[in-house]
């Protein structure tokens, strides 16, 4: 796994995007810049394993490097799943062809380069959208989940995940604040940390908790909640 060294030089100067350079260090990145991702992925697999049956299709919409699908696949090894990511990143579904190649997943997995919000999902199993909403604008939200809505079968299941925003100032602040201690313990330089958030800033949009909850609601679902939380960063359940 190549370190996530992209914002240490003054090379960087432009809004995020999903480049070859960040499909290099993705893994790295992911690992050290998001609370809890290992978790959320073990806590999905749960889900998962309660609500699918054998051989659902499990799409990963925004899959980047194809390590959430590959994990996946590994622990629900005796549903016989197929899945799906999708991603409009060619260095990320380059990298993640072959990370399933050379796990020997490439039967099980399939990668399509496409805009996710095009992206055709009948009879889905389960959707995934890690961290993903929130490179979205905004306005186009409530109709790209009404779609995945859709495309579930009746009792498949929505994952989200989403850096978030509080409300009440104050602890906005202070949840900002400790993200900022985490990255600095995770190894990221003052530098690193202000360049990123730079970089970021009119790319990710995050809605507060409330915001994503309506927008499950408004695509149709009646049973939805969050089941995991750290301060800023929080991933929700759906069931169609």
């Amino acid at each position: 796994m190549s370190r996530d060294e992209l914002y240490a030089s003054g090379r960087v100067r432009e809004d995020f995007r999903f480049s070859e350079g960040v499909a290099e260090v993705f893994d790295d990145m992911l690992a050290r810049s998001v609370p809890g991702y290992a978790r959320v992925t073990e806590m999905t697999a749960q889900l998962l394993a309660r609500f699918l049956k054998t051989n659902d299709r499990v799409y990963d919409l925004g899959c980047s490097t194809g390590s959430t699908l590959l994990e996946l696949c590994r622990r629900l090894e005796p549903l016989a799943l197929h899945f799906t990511g999708i991603d409009n990143s060619s260095a990320m579904i380059a990298k993640a062809r072959r990370k399933a190649e050379m796990y020997g997943k490439g039967e099980r997995i399939d990668f399509i380069e496409q805009d996710i919000t095009e992206a055709e999902m009948a009879g889905a199993g389960a959707v995934l959208l890690n961290y993903t909403l929130q490179f979205i604008r905004p306005l186009l939200r409530p109709l790209f989940l009404e779609k995945v809505y859709q495309g579930l079968r009746p009792g498949g299941v929505v994952v989200v995940s989403e850096k978030i925003i509080t409300p009440d100032p104050l602890l906005n602040r202070a949840f900002i604040d400790f993200y900022l201690d985490f990255k600095r313990e995770q190894g990221y330089s003052e530098i690193e940390i202000s360049r990123k958030r730079e970089a970021l800033e009119n790319v990710l949009i995050p809605f507060s908790l409330d915001e994503n909850r309506e927008l499950l609601r408004r695509a149709g679902f009646t049973s939805f909640e969050t089941f995991s939380q750290w301060f800023n960063f929080a991933s929700f359940v759906a069931v169609k």
